[in-house]
């Protein structure tokens, strides 16, 4: 890895590429730190810093993890990354429910910018619906679970429809930073922005940590976080690789075909989505319950002893099973057997021992949904560890770790296919410079 890394700044087109995707990287980073107008940023810095020495900030940790702090600082950037990454998986579920959707997507080059423009356009729009539901949370005093101290400097609704418009560019702001890193940088811009949000709050929390609980603690914490990440690598490089023959073809004088090669399937085929939908999914009711006036229910009860509480048996095994269950979902909606069966008989190709189209595609749903149980199990036994954690009596800054396995899966994800694309690009200039 770091020779890759000493190789691409030694070639200026990416060395440049790379300085590109720092510097945007930085400024988004920057842009995290800079507070709105009409917001007390002392108050709010009191606020956060008593409730990461011990307290849980519920329903936001998530989307806190995924803007870096910024949400609950409600910087500029406060509301981040989170509104297009909602409007991207909302686009490609419609992919699978409305017909024109599903067209779009099989044009090619000119149907998925069509795709991406609505993508933008639907970000933009739940960023504004974010950013107007953050505000308002902060004006009412529910974004920071007991924090005496006013928030807001301005609550009036000129002062708020300020600090909405302000969120909502800095969020479309953060999109144009992704694609611009997409297409000019190295790397998945989206992807990249998370990895950089996630990244610069592990010091933080490590000095938590070690200031809470010592260094015993501190280090088998560490010695811990080493052993998931090499798990995770180890299985994030897994994949089950099926023959594939292409049959020779004679098109002119010209004689196509006849190579051998495989269709890989990635024992993780759905990443870290089924983690997201899972845990978004699972903290709708502890919104509800916050966003409720009367908290005397029976119901309001039984959702903060069982869905709120992190180490709670009930939560961990929810958790578990909606990871599963949206792990076969997101697989089955994004890889199509039939289709990809299709593609293959198209150009001539088939595996061997199995006739094109139908049996073709039986045998890799027979394939996939072999790996996609073990992916699953891996998952969920990764997102469920820190709260395991929780369970066997951990408390205090242990409350940060809640997240820490959907943590660990974006940045090891993240900076392997990082890493790939800068190899695949370094194999491309030295196969070009040597035909050349």
């Amino acid at each position: 890895m770091l020779s890759a890394l000493v190789s691409a700044f030694r070639a200026p087109d990416l060395r440049r590429k790379i300085l590109f995707t720092l510097g945007l990287i930085a400024s988004y980073r920057l842009g995290a730190a800079l507070p709105s107008p009409g917001v007390d940023y002392r108050a709010i810095r009191h606020c956060v810093d008593q409730l990461s020495g011990g307290e849980d900030t519920g329903i936001y940790q998530l989307i806190n993890l995924f803007s870096g702090g910024a949400m609950l600082q409600l910087s500029v950037f406060a509301v981040g990354i989170v509104p297009y990454i909602t409007a991207s998986i909302i686009t490609q579920l419609l992919t699978v429910v409305i017909p024109r959707f599903d067209e779009l997507r099989t044009q090619g080059p000119t149907g998925q910018a069509t795709i991406g423009q609505y993508t933008r356009y639907l970000s933009v729009a739940l960023a504004i619906l974010h950013a107007t539901g953050l505000v308002a949370l902060a004006g009412r005093g529910h974004l920071l679970p007991n924090c005496p101290e006013r928030i807001l400097a301005d609550d009036s609704i000129f002062g708020m429809i300020i600090i909405v418009l302000v969120m909502t560019a800095g969020a479309a702001l953060v999109m144009w930073f992704g694609e611009q890193i997409t297409e000019r940088g190295v790397g998945n811009g989206m992807s990249l922005l998370i990895f950089a949000g996630i990244a610069a709050r592990i010091p933080g929390e490590g000095r938590a940590i070690l200031d809470s609980k010592g260094g015993l603690i501190f280090g088998l914490v560490c010695f811990g976080a080493f052993g998931v990440i090499v798990a995770v690598i180890f299985v994030e490089q897994g994949q089950r690789r099926i023959p594939v023959q292409y049959a020779k073809r004679v098109v002119g004088r010209k004689m196509y075909g006849g190579s051998s090669t495989y269709l890989p399937l990635k024992v993780n085929q759905a990443g870290v989505v089924p983690v997201i939908f899972a845990s978004s999914l699972l903290y709708l009711p502890n919104l509800i319950t916050q966003l409720a006036q009367h908290d005397s229910s029976r119901w309001q009860a039984m959702v903060r002893r069982y869905l709120a509480d992190a180490g709670s048996p009930v939560y961990i095994a929810v958790y578990f099973a909606l990871i599963l269950f949206f792990t076969y979902f997101y697989v089955a909606i994004t890889f199509n057997p039939r289709e990809r069966a299709e593609e293959m008989k198209k150009f001539g190709g088939f595996i061997p021992g199995y006739r094109p189209g139908a049996p073709t595609a039986d045998r890799l749903s027979r394939v996939l949904g072999r790996i996609t149980l073990p992916g699953s199990l891996y998952l969920g036994t990764v997102a469920v560890l820190p709260n395991l954690v929780l369970s066997l009596g951990a408390t205090g800054s242990a409350q940060n770790l809640m997240f820490a396995g959907s943590s660990t899966l974006i940045v090891v994800s993240v900076g392997l296919d990082t890493i790939k694309q800068i190899e695949s690009q370094l194999m491309s200039r030295n196969y070009t410079g040597f035909l050349r």
